[in-house]
């Protein structure tokens, strides 16, 4: 049985819904008998989990600002307010300095723009729908308190989300708002593996080696999965962390203490 948070009757946005980190999300506030709405891009999941836990769904792209105006219309119209939003869609992929190649700027670019300026907008979208005692809840790393070899946009992105939730949680604390951040440590997703199979490679190693050193680093060595985080979002979200906010909490085990 879900540990109650209180959160019954709210009315909840997750971006990056349909898989990995935001599947096991979607769930877990389903679970809390919120009112949910899930964002993502065109894929056969989002429909499907849609129905399976009774929530709204819409297709966003979030570079796309009609599409994001449309997205706050729509909680609007149908629900007024927006209780809990929990900007968690990202990019994720190796970005070596060493591509000279005359994309390598144009990737280097899209992450940021996807992980970093795409979360403002939203966030701008939907702020005159966020009542006193909201909660925005943002996806950073622990890659967002350390450096990465070979992943710089991405690790830059996540230094970013880490300042953008400091500076919000000033801007919007006279409204009542909460803002804070998550700061994962490696998730068993197809995002992280898929990175560490690009380590793997740039390092000559297996992916069974590269991962036996990354668990060695965490005080508990075991990687951790979706679902295991999902409760972090939960607390943040609800009355229990009131007296939370500009906080970037690290769910890693152990592999980063600050």
């Amino acid at each position: 049985m879900a540990i109650d948070h209180g959160l019954q009757g709210k009315t909840v946005l997750i971006t990056g819904a349909a898989g990995g980190i935001g599947q096991a999300l979607a769930r877990a506030f389903a679970a809390q008998g919120v009112r949910l709405m899930l964002l993502d891009r065109p894929c056969t999941a989002l429909p499907v989990l849609s129905a399976e836990l009774d929530a709204h769904a819409a297709v966003c792209d979030l570079g796309n600002a009609a599409q994001v105006t449309a997205v706050a219309t729509h909680i609007r119209e149908r629900w007024g307010t927006l209780d809990v939003l929990v900007n968690n869609a990202g990019t994720e992929y190796p970005t070596p300095l060493n591509d000279t190649t005359p994309e390598a700027m144009t990737r280097w670019a899209s992450l940021l723009d996807n992980n970093v300026t795409a979360m403002v907008r939203l966030t701008q979208a939907l702020l005159p729908l966020l009542p006193r005692g909201a909660s925005v809840i943002n996806q950073s790393s622990i890659w967002g308190r350390i450096g990465v070899a070979g992943f710089s946009a991405y690790a830059a992105s996540k230094h970013a989300v880490v300042g953008l939730t400091r500076s919000l949680a000033l801007e919007l604390g006279p409204r009542g708002i909460r803002v804070n951040a998550v700061c994962p440590g490696w998730i068993r997703t197809e995002a992280a593996l898929r990175s560490l199979t690009a380590m793997a490679l740039e390092q000559g190693r297996s992916e069974a080696e590269v991962e036996r050193e990354i668990l060695a680093r965490q005080a508990v060595p075991e990687m951790l999965t979706p679902a295991d985080i999902a409760g972090v979002f939960l607390f943040l979200a609800s009355s229990e962390s009131r007296s939370l906010t500009g906080q970037c909490l690290v769910a890693s085990h152990g592999e980063v203490m600050a």
